[in-house]
């Protein structure tokens, strides 16, 4: 069956008998929508100069949720469509007038009556065009079966009531048979194709108008990528405090108690207080190194003096492995984007040290419209994903939280190929 075109599967395949047989189900149900959501919406209009009318009309709304849910789930089993449910409706005090409130401000809940009193009219079409082109095409492409099963209704009787003249009219053998399958046919092969794209547009109802709206999916995509800003900026304070605890600060200390040392010692032997002085001067020149480190790991100066292309220059040039460095920038992104590019690709680059067994490596930065393009590339030995290790899915939940992307091409036996995409926001 995979074999064959498309054309030829498609009244055979799965898809088709779902589809058809959400039309089918569709047309009871949306009658079932309509007359009460009409019933009780009519009602409570009519109602509200009366203490009755808002609470009918907010339990209109809240039974056209539940509407909602039930063709969300018909539309995930039989179309294969996963639309979210719209955030609940709650109250701001928890009692039945404040929940009667939100009810009717929600504008999810005022979308499903939309839903239910637009979806009739359009089930009653497709319901209609669909079982016509059904039943027409089998009925017709199967025509030669009916006439032997039931040669009384295919003509057959007319042979003995009119003779042979009347038998060779209206009974010619072949080709009244011949056009009238071909038309059905015709209609079979048609009918999927048909069917699909009525169907495409109830996808388009339920999406549009039982999911949750842009605004709201926004908001919810907001708080997630705010908490993981706060995560983040919490380990890397974490990162900074731990740096300077068992790097600079265990340095200083030491130094601070050789000087202390060297001081007591400096009137009974100058020569062993000069060289735990010495000493105690590598320490300093130690300790200032590992801050320097511990700032460039903050945010280098040279990103913010001389931008992208020098600071990614410099990262290359501390790599194990030779790296090639392409800046294609007419002017300076945001300074945030900016700091997001750098450890971007200085993660990746270290990965590429660490991981990747390579003999080269290229890092490409451009513009593209309002995007912030990084790519980098090695000739390692690949196999790299978010899931061989926390570096790549952190990457990916730092540029997310900005509205990045980071794609990861790395089949086994290399090459790799990573690509970020930035806000530009200048």
């Amino acid at each position: 069956m995979a074999s064959l075109p498309a054309a030829v599967r498609a009244p055979f395949e799965g898809r088709t008998w779902r589809a058809l047989g959400y039309v089918l189900i569709g047309l009871p149900l949306s009658v079932l929508y309509f007359g009460l959501a009409i019933a009780l919406f009519s009602a409570g209009a009519g109602l509200l100069i009366t203490f009755l009318g808002i609470p009918l009309l907010a339990g209109a709304l809240a039974l056209c949720r539940g509407f909602g849910a039930v063709e969300r789930a018909r539309a995930r089993t039989l179309l294969g469509l996963d639309v979210r449910a719209p955030e609940p409706v709650r109250g701001r005090t928890g009692g039945a007038m404040s929940w009667m409130g939100a009810m009717l401000k929600s504008g999810a809940s005022w979308r499903h009556l939309l839903y239910a009193l637009l979806h009739m009219p359009w089930a009653i079409f497709t319901f209609s065009v669909s079982v016509a082109l059904w039943a027409w095409g089998w009925s017709l492409f199967t025509y030669p079966l009916w006439q032997w099963v039931f040669p009384m209704y295919a003509g057959q009787a007319g042979l003995q009531l009119y003779g042979d003249e009347t038998h060779a009219l209206y009974l010619n053998s072949g080709f009244e048979i011949a056009l009238t399958s071909a038309v059905g046919l015709v209609l079979v092969l048609v009918g999927p194709w048909v069917l699909r794209g009525l169907v495409a547009v109830d996808r388009v109802m339920v999406s549009g108008l039982l999911g949750p709206s842009r605004l709201a999916s926004r908001v919810s995509e907001l708080e997630s990528d705010r908490g993981v800003v706060v995560d983040t900026a919490a380990a890397d304070l974490r990162r900074i405090e731990r740096d300077l605890h068992d790097g600079a600060q265990a340095r200083l200390v030491s130094l601070a108690m050789d000087l202390g040392l060297a001081k007591e010692k400096l009137l009974d032997d100058p020569l062993a207080a000069a060289a735990m002085v010495d000493e105690a001067h590598g320490e300093v020149k130690l300790a200032l190194q590992e801050l320097r480190d511990l700032a460039r790991g903050i945010h280098p100066a040279v990103l913010t003096d001389r931008g992208l292309d020098a600071a990614l220059s410099a990262v290359a040039a501390r790599c194990t492995v030779p790296v090639k460095v392409e800046v294609e920038l007419s002017a300076r992104p945001a300074a945030a984007i900016e700091g997001i590019a750098y450890f971007t690709v200085s993660e990746l680059l270290q990965n590429v040290s660490k991981h990747a067994k390579a003999r080269q490596a290229w890092v490409d930065v451009w513009r593209t419209d309002d995007r912030l393009m990084l790519q980098v590339r090695d000739d390692g030995t690949g196999g790299a994903g978010p899931a061989a290790g926390r570096g790549l899915a952190g990457l990916m939940e730092r540029l997310d939280a900005v509205d990045g992307v980071l794609a990861v091409d790395s089949p086994a036996g290399g090459p790799t190929t990573v690509t970020a995409e930035l806000p530009w926001r200048a």
